[in-house]
């Protein structure tokens, strides 16, 4: 057995105590006053016995019981307080629920750890005594499933700390509610109701639950909803869980689920748009599923169906304004009012503008102006248009364009086919490449032309119901094929420069802007695939006309020929006087003086129809705006 201070034993006694057993005599043990002894010697060992008495009847204590004890001092950290011994106790501060409070004098119940610590110190404890002293009330809740109320005080990390008869207790996070809190702040200072779920004595560890006294309660309430919920009834419930493709609602003890289709008639990205969790709405039962406890609820049902009288909120012909909200490929949707959507058609979008791309001329979130084209009802769909809003430019087109008339123009695109000229804002014309030129064999238009030159034309066609004007930049002058005996005639001799060879012959230019093909079979020594070896372009050739023909607008000519006619006089008598245009007379005659002839003929036909369809490519595209 330990004692504050000392172990007994013989060199235990303190030294004013041996100093006053030095003084007196032997005494005899059993009489209180010994006749021998003198009255001061008497007195001396009644003040011995006294001292004796003092020091052996002193409180003992063992380690692991609970003492009381009383504040004398608060020292830093600890709190000092006497036991009834020799030496004083220390307490930790931070045991102390409330440690602002303690003040010299309070009686405190102590828990004793060490009788004595290196300092000589009897190390207590508070928060073990007040865990000790509820240890049987807290196991008779834990047994019992008992509910009890404590104080949350402070937050850690992971949960709260609540103060449970005297003692802390931790609540974690999941254990706080049915559902997450915003935050655990919000419970700070209350007293809440609470279930001991789990004690561990050598730990000194409560854990409390929030959570199981609310379930147990749900579970009431949902015994209760169950018996009496149906379709279509309006119910108040509790936002409990927002998810991308809808919203959980408590309604008192069952949950139901208020999908995003049914939250608004109008167009919504994401639920929390209109709700917020913990947010109190009134909803109604759309669909109840006794046996799977499933529950469909709507918002939107609340309020009238934005389409019943819509041909009377918009009438065909009017103009409405709307916010786009939406735009795709073929269109953009412009919200009306919740839950009327309009569609403007990329085609109804401009009467002269080509648009690529919707997002060419509005943006999501604009405000703009559109005019009702159709409704189907059925379907709810709304047809609207933007190009309506101004007059139609092509109802006058033919009184600003007629055929015939000479107009400027600036060039706006060249493709392999033709030209396209602007006439007037959002309105082209095309210039075909065969009606660049009368007598040019045009390879390509930007032979003639450059992007964004300014150039005169002639209106030739309007196509008002396809929208399209076709130009021409030849008919500006007259067709000098017209009168082409008065400049070429059968048999004539000229001198002609290369402009290109071609597949199967050569495409000459001649006199008065005038171009002429040679077949290969009709040039001195040269061979179809030395054509393009030995012709580059501006070589000088002497040539005979051997065929105009002015209903296909082709000359062909000969090489050979010139040069026998050169060699021999005999060949004037096959030559046959006719009139420009009857075509192949002077091949004709040539038909018995010049082996191959049937070659040649056959290659004037058609070589000079290749050089056609070498120019342009492909077939002539009707012209377009």
């Amino acid at each position: 057995m330990r004692f504050q201070g000392w172990h007994w034993s013989a060199y235990s006694i303190p030294k004013g105590v041996t100093q006053n057993m030095a003084k007196t005599k032997k005494l005899r043990p059993e009489d209180e006053k010994d006749e021998f002894l003198t009255e001061e010697e008497s007195q001396d060992s009644g003040e011995f016995r006294a001292l004796l008495d003092e020091y052996f009847h002193q409180k003992t204590f063992e380690e692991g019981e609970i003492i009381t004890g009383k504040v004398l001092r608060i020292s830093g950290d600890s709190v000092m307080v006497d036991v009834g011994l020799k030496s004083e106790g220390i307490v930790p501060l931070m045991e102390l629920s409330d440690p602002e409070s303690i003040k010299p004098g309070d009686v405190l119940d102590l828990y004793l750890e060490t009788m004595e610590n290196e300092e000589g110190q009897m190390v207590l404890s508070k928060s073990k005594a007040d865990f000790i002293r509820v240890w049987d009330k807290a196991k008779e809740y834990l047994d019992n499933e008992s509910q009890i109320e404590g104080k949350v005080v402070k937050r850690i990390k992971g949960g709260l700390i609540v103060d449970l008869m005297g003692v802390d207790a931790f609540l974690p996070g999941s254990q706080i509610g049915l559902r997450p809190l915003e935050t655990m702040d919000s419970l700070l200072g209350q007293f809440v109701p609470l279930k001991i779920v789990k004690i561990n004595k050598k730990r000194r560890n409560i854990v409390v639950s929030r959570r199981a006294v609310l379930d147990a309660e749900r579970d009431k309430l949902r015994t209760a909803i169950l018996a009496e919920i149906d379709k279509g009834q309006l119910r108040e419930g509790i936002v409990k869980n927002i998810t991308d493709f809808g919203v959980f609602i408590d309604l008192g003890g069952l949950d139901g689920l208020l999908h995003i289709t049914d939250m608004s008639w109008g167009r919504i990205n994401h639920p929390s748009e209109l709700v917020k969790l913990g947010e109190r709405l009134k909803v109604k039962i759309l669909e109840y599923d006794r046996e799977k406890s499933r529950v469909s609820l709507g918002l939107k049902q609340l309020t009238p169906h934005p389409w019943e009288d819509i041909e009377t909120k918009f009438p065909v012909g009017a103009t409405i304004k709307g916010k786009i909200v939406s735009i795709v490929d073929y269109g953009a949707f412009i919200e009306l009012e919740k839950g009327v959507e309009g569609l403007i058609h990329i085609s109804e979008m401009s009467w002269t503008k080509q648009v690529k791309h919707p997002s060419k001329l509005v943006s999501i979130g604009a405000e703009v102006d559109a005019v009702v084209l159709k409704i189907d009802k059925n379907d709810q769909k709304i047809s609207l248009g933007l190009r309506q809003l101004e007059p139609d430019p092509w109802d006058t087109i033919e009184q600003r364009y007629p055929i015939g008339c000479k107009v400027s123009g600036k060039v706006r695109n060249i493709t392999n086919f033709g030209v396209f000229v602007e006439l007037d804002e959002g309105i082209d014309g095309l210039i075909h490449i065969s009606d660049i030129s009368w007598t040019k064999r045009i390879k390509h238009p930007s032979e003639v032309v450059k992007k964004g030159d300014s150039i005169d034309i002639m209106v030739t066609n309007i196509d008002k119901d396809n929208r399209r004007i076709s130009l021409g930049i030849k008919q500006l002058e007259d067709d000098p094929w017209a009168d082409i005996g008065s400049k070429f005639s059968i048999g004539q001799d000229l001198k002609c420069k290369v402009n290109r060879p071609l597949e199967r012959g050569l495409l000459v230019d001649m006199d008065h802007g005038f171009e002429g093909f040679v077949p290969v079979s009709e040039l001195e020594g040269i061979t179809e695939d030395k054509l393009a070896e030995t012709f580059k372009g501006g070589e000088e050739l002497d040539l005979k006309i051997i065929e105009i023909d002015s209903s296909n607008r082709r000359i062909a000519l000969s090489q050979k020929i010139l040069k026998a006619e050169q060699e021999s006089g005999e060949i004037k008598p096959y030559l046959k006087a006719e009139q420009p245009s009857t075509g192949t007379a002077f091949g004709d005659a040539l038909n018995q003086a010049i082996k191959g002839k049937k070659e040649t003929e056959k290659l004037v036909t058609s070589a000079p129809e290749e050089a056609v369809s070498e120019k342009s490519g492909e077939e002539k595209p009707e012209a377009t705006a």
